[in-house]
């Protein structure tokens, strides 16, 4: 029957579902041992407890022992370090072993150590009383109490931030009872200081608790908070079992168990009841003072879950939860629901009887009600066997439903068949459907590839159709890393099969295997997987790492990212003291090689000029010689460094560079003499620049002299003093220059710059002395139109005429216009 293990709490049911025989049976007694379970169907930790066991302590180091749900080793560590006097689980599936410094030591699933931490000074000195490992909003928290009674906690071991709480007044003993509560996304402490209560948090406050009570207490001896914080059970040194919530405002109940003795374990399954256990006495206790008793014939630990509890034994494992409502619903004797109805037709429709058209026609309204109840029903049982019977009566009640959607049952099919794959006896994971749906696949996926099943991971990933970035690959990686710290395996043979395996993997980064490979030691197996590599962004540092530093650059330089090469070359640097190695090493790749030049030119030009030395580069040396020279402060190390150019410029047969050097050396020193003479700055100011501020400053016989002595063009010595005259509004000498011999530049020039600085009367000037084929432009240009049109119509010129016309027209001058007219008419009356 399917209600033989149900046993009724009140309203409800309970049934206590064996999940495994343990593999352990007769090989140890847990009563000897010090015991922590994950939640979540997750691993079991032992180490031996010679306070239970009564022997004397010995200089032997204990081991510690992880097993699966269904008691298969997993691994297995020699304790090397301090005294544990706890252990426990992160919600990652991380070992916790806390120490009686107050030093916590965190492992994987295999025992490899991860990382550790300390809670705070005091622990240390004062060493721990009491302990708990606690769910946070954050993470797993774990919370100390040392002797001098202080309580210190953190709210996520990833990120370990010790804080101390607020001290319990006038606590001068170890306190009766205390656990944490997370209140308002904020972990706090509820300390039983006998009959009182005493809430305790980080920011220094305290509150005492007066909850109500119906009987007399002298002290609170046991607390359990519920699985998701929001209930709190209390165990009185009356044996009353106070039921309430965590925030202790509302009481359900209380219970008086008669028991004088403390339970060894007071804790909840789900949310609906709570468990006190005595040695193998176990009772269940309901809000409304119902009560359950179960007896063991052993020892058994109890490990709260979301909506259960997992009771651990010497011989089994079993799940004692409360019957889900839609398994009451269908299963309870006498039930008339929808989907009780469904599973009677299915099992008649077996037996090819007719009373299944019966029972189908009794629910016939609500059959789509039925086949979801038969659907549910099926995701809390643990038995394959009825997960089938309650799914073919939801397939049988599908037949007569025209608009039923199918992705309820297909999703359902699916749940149920990763969920008993994983729990299996050879992966023992007793996860339930509520649980699963809470961890998420992708979570379950993470746990498996944890206990290195990477195949069964693989599977469920092709299974429920993950996408291979998230899945597969990603699996596929944890595998080749895995499989890298295999020292016994060839590396040649290794790189290879990882390689067949990977290379059609996307999203796998070979960086991140070889990189596992190089900690473990195997330098050749990593320089081979990153042979592997697409990126080189990836390989490149690795290489690095290895000191493969040619290997590195090639690569680098491969990419045709600079930047990449650059990290190269300055590492190289870096690591190759003697700069004649480093140039050797990096002018076998020209590119790089350039590439390095073009960075000394920025950061080092001495570098480089040494460089171009050693190599009797002549003319880039020289050219490192005028730049740097630009660099120096003091003037006669400047005419140092450009007469050093001018040699190397001479050696390298560059006639033209030394001969320009040579000039910009005499320019130097004439502006010097200038700055010397008139007191204004001249220096690092080109021929063109010195000649133009010599003119605004009306030095017009050192500009004549400058032109003589550098051959400056005519054309262009006019036109720059033409400018310098005019910026500085030396109308006079401008007058006067133009008149001094026949301009090279034509008269209209000196139009151009007088308009250009807005001087019209002196344009003028220059007018009536341009050429006639240009006076009609220059006329336009001064603003004469009148005169222009004139001009045209004298030269018999419709183009120039035209020209008038569109300023005219612009100008919007309309007498202008009509007298332009006129004259093009004039023009073509005389053709």
């Amino acid at each position: 029957m399917a209600t033989a293990d149900w046993n009724p709490l009140g309203n409800v049911y309970y049934r206590n579902v064996e999940l495994y025989q343990m593999d352990w049976n007769g090989l140890l007694e847990l009563n000897q041992y010090m015991i922590a379970a994950a939640p979540y169907g997750g691993p079991i930790a032992l180490m031996k407890d010679d306070k239970k066991t009564g022997r004397v302590s010995t200089n032997v180091k204990p081991i510690i022992n992880v097993y699966n749900a269904a008691g298969k080793p997993l691994s297995q560590l020699r304790w090397n370090s301090g005294n544990v006097v706890h252990l426990g689980w992160s919600n990652t599936e991380e070992l916790l072993c806390i120490q009686d410094n107050g030093v916590i030591l965190v492992y994987d699933i295999a025992l490899n150590f991860k990382r550790t931490f300390g809670m705070g000074q005091e622990a240390k000195e004062m060493k721990i009383l009491d302990w708990k490992v606690f769910s946070s909003f954050q993470g797993t928290g774990i919370a100390v109490m040392t002797t001098s009674y202080r309580i210190y906690l953190i709210n996520n071991v990833d990120d370990p931030r010790v804080r101390k709480l607020a001290e319990v007044p006038d606590l001068n003993s170890a306190p009766s009872s205390w656990t944490i509560l997370n209140l308002d996304r904020q972990s706090r402490a509820l300390v039983a200081k006998d009959a009182q209560l005493f809430l305790v948090d980080h920011g220094g406050q305290y509150q005492e608790q007066f909850p109500e009570l119906a009987s007399t207490v002298t002290a609170f001896i046991e607390m359990a908070v519920s699985f998701n914080n929001k209930l709190l059970a209390m165990f009185t040194d009356k044996g009353v079992i106070w039921i309430g919530s965590s925030d202790l405002k509302k009481v359900y109940c209380e219970f008086n168990t008669k028991a004088s003795q403390r339970p060894q374990q007071l804790a909840w399954s789900g949310v609906g009841a709570v468990v006190a256990l005595w040695d193998k006495l176990c009772i269940v206790v309901g809000p409304e003072k119902d009560w359950i008793k179960y007896n063991f014939e052993s020892f058994v630990y109890l490990v709260q879950e979301e909506d259960g509890l997992r009771i651990i034994g010497n011989e089994l494992h079993q799940f004692l939860q409360k019957v889900p409502d839609v398994t009451e619903q269908i299963f309870k004797i006498g039930s008339m629901e929808p989907g009780a109805m469904l599973y009677e037709a299915s099992k008649e429709f077996s037996r090819r009887s007719q009373k299944a058209d019966e029972y189908i026609r009794m629910i016939k309204d609500k059959l789509d009600v039925a086949v979801d109840q038969c659907i549910q029903a099926a995701g809390h049982e643990i038995e394959p066997s009825k997960q089938k019977a309650l799914l073919r009566a939801a397939s049988f009640g599908k037949c007569f439903l025209t608009d039923y959607r199918p992705e309820a049952f297909v999703d359902m099919c699916q749940m149920l068949r990763v969920l008993n794959q994983v729990r299996q006896f050879s992966v023992g994971i007793p996860l339930t459907y509520t649980q699963l749906n809470h961890l998420s696949v992708p979570v379950l996926i993470d746990r498996l590839v944890l206990r290195k099943l990477f195949c069964l991971a693989i599977r469920i990933c092709h299974y429920l159709k993950i996408p291979d970035a998230e899945g597969a690959s990603r699996i596929l990686a944890h595998w080749a890393c895995y499989k890298v710290q295999q020292k016994h395996e060839d590396e040649e043979q290794l790189a290879r099969s990882i390689s067949q395996k990977l290379l059609d993997a996307p999203g796998v980064s070979f960086s991140e295997i070889a990189s596992q490979a190089l900690e473990q030691g195997r330098k050749q197996l990593a320089i081979k997987l990153l042979d592997y590599e697409p990126k080189a962004s990836e390989q490149v540092p690795l290489l690095l790492k290895m000191d493969q530093n040619n290997t590195a650059l090639s690569k680098a330089v491969d990419s045709g990212d600079t930047d990449l090469v650059y990290t190269v070359l300055l590492t190289m640097k870096d690591k190759i003291s003697n700069m004649g190695e480093f140039f050797m090493a990096i002018r076998q790749m020209p590119i790089a090689y350039s590439l390095y030049i073009q960075y000394c030119r920025q950061q080092n030009p001495k570098l480089v000029e040494d460089l171009y030395y050693q190599e009797d580069n002549f003319l880039a040396e020289g050219n490192c010689k005028v730049v740097s020279s630009y660099s120096e402060e003091m003037f006669e190390d400047r005419i140092r460094k450009l007469e050093a150019a001018i040699t190397c410029y001479q050696k390298a047969k560059m006639e033209f560079a030394s001969k320009q050097t040579e000039d910009q050396i005499k320019l130097l020193k004439i502006q010097r003499k200038l700055e010397d003479e008139s007191n204004k700055t001249y220096i690092d100011m080109s021929l063109h620049d010195t000649m133009y501020k010599l003119t605004q400053n009306g030095n017009h016989k050192m500009t004549e002299q400058l032109r003589k002595d550098f051959k400056v063009p005519d054309k262009r010595f006019w036109l720059l003093r033409m400018e310098a005259l005019a910026e500085s509004s030396d109308w006079t000498e401008l007058e006067r220059f133009s008149k001094s011999k026949k301009p090279p530049v034509g008269m209209e020039a000196f139009v151009d710059v007088c308009m250009k600085y807005y001087n019209r009367t002196e344009a003028m000037k220059y007018v009536n002395r341009v050429t006639p084929d240009q006076k009609v432009k220059c006329l336009v240009k001064v603003g004469n139109l009148k005169e222009a049109a004139d001009s045209a119509l004298e030269s018999r010129n419709e183009d120039s005429l035209n020209i008038v016309l569109s300023k005219a027209i612009q100008s919007n001058n309309k007498q202008l216009i009509e007298t332009i007219r006129d004259y093009k008419i004039r023009l073509n009356t005389k053709k």
